[in-house]
């Protein structure tokens, strides 16, 4: 399907949510349910919660509403039967849902099984809001030439990247010093290494300060999430991985900062609130209002900083070893970890394990050259078989 300008003629612009049930994509359908003078739904895409994509479809009305199981399209059709809302299942039809004609596509759909549509709302060259990291840690260059090559925008929506993109000066990238992500340290920050062996997963996912789904607060309990956002930085900003700080920032407020060649450090601030950088990538180039609770620093008192523990969390170094080494070893490093994390979840490893599982799959499998996504696809399928059998040796 060709895309359009993907804006009525009243002046609203067309909006696709790809994972729009997680939560990511819940905060991005309230606020574009807020305005409906500003944004209409083109599609709405879930992988199987038939039920709440059927709530959001009947209250945001999109042509085409899309289950990624197979097995859940009768329930979402039944749901829907009568609104005039077009229903497709499978992973097709989450692709055609990404070539729909929507100007603006939030890409939220979790790991690896979001690189196929993203790439095909970027193909067309659609403003996509990025808040799938496995992107472009799976595929990042392939990633980044295709949005060049099409003309697309790509919005960082992780509030590590938002606010990188805020104080990041493109004009000026070789007046940039360094790229300081900051990490909350999860639920883990102060426990010893005896003690994070015995956490379990409802621990895990008890992060102290944001609300996310389950496989991304373990990866912010074990720091992987950082390691993968330090490769996305890496793509997003064309910085080396050693540009790219990491340090401890227990408060969420200073999301991440710019360090500049004369000693300036630009850094953003915010309440710990998803619905902040998604509705700047929502109002991009222009700023929309949002309900995140505002920042209040009186309240606050004081902002603290320490260096993240290599001992306690070894992710932060196979990350920058991923990175290193270039090739497929990012997407072994994404699948391996996705793997180990589902087994943790599953209660079948520790949570030591997950790193363990994650370095055993990068020594076990060689690192190619990746020249197209389906390279990239068979590595991640090569990676997970890897890291599935070491689970199964460690369980």
């Amino acid at each position: 399907m060709m895309a359009g300008s993907g804006y009525d003629s009243d002046g609203r612009r067309g909006i696709t949510i790809l994972g729009s049930t997680g939560s990511i994509g819940r905060n991005t359908v309230e606020l574009v349910e807020a305005r409906p003078d500003l944004y209409r739904a083109e599609a709405l895409v879930a992988n199987s919660s038939a039920d709440l994509l059927a709530e959001q479809a009947r209250r945001l009305r999109p042509r085409l509403a899309v289950v990624a199981d197979p097995a859940h399209r009768g329930r979402l059709a039944d749901l829907l039967e009568g609104t005039g809302i077009q229903v497709a299942a499978g992973p097709d039809a989450v692709v055609e849902a990404a070539q729909m004609p929507a100007d603006w596509v939030m890409a939220a759909i979790v790991g690896a099984a979001g690189l196929a549509p993203t790439l095909a709302a970027a193909r067309r060259g659609a403003t996509v809001a990025l808040a799938n990291k496995e992107c472009l840690v799976c595929a990042g260059q392939l990633m980044m030439a295709e949005v060049a090559r099409h003309g697309a925008t790509l919005l960082p929506v992780d509030s590590e990247h938002s606010a990188i993109f805020q104080v990041f000066d493109f004009d000026q990238i070789d007046k940039v010093e360094k790229i300081i992500l900051t990490a909350s340290g999860g639920p883990f920050r102060r426990r010893s290494l005896a003690e994070m062996a015995g956490m379990t997963p409802e621990q895990a996912v008890a992060h102290p300060n944001w609300s996310m789904g389950a496989k991304i607060s373990v990866d912010s309990a074990s720091m992987m999430n950082k390691g993968l956002e330090l490769i996305e930085a890496h793509h997003l900003f064309t910085m080396p991985e050693d540009k790219i700080d990491i340090v401890v920032h227990p408060q969420s407020v200073i999301h991440s900062a710019v360090a500049y060649v004369d000693g300036s450090v630009l850094a953003q601030m915010g309440s710990p609130d998803m619905r902040t950088p998604i509705a700047y990538a929502l109002g991009w180039p222009r700023r929309i209002a949002a309900p995140a609770p505002r920042l209040d620093l009186a309240a606050i008192g004081q902002l603290t900083f320490e260096a993240p523990d290599p001992q306690r969390f070894p992710a932060l170094r196979l990350a920058r070893l991923a990175l290193q080494t270039g090739g497929s070893a990012p997407t072994v490093l994404n699948a391996a970890n996705e793997v180990a994390v589902q087994a943790f979840l599953d209660r079948r490893i520790g949570f030591l394990d997950i790193a363990r599982v994650v370095e055993e799959t990068l020594a076990a499998v060689d690192h190619v050259p990746l020249g197209s996504i389906d390279d990239v696809m068979a590595e991640d399928a090569r990676a997970r078989h890897a890291a599935g059998a070491i689970v199964r040796r460690n369980a």
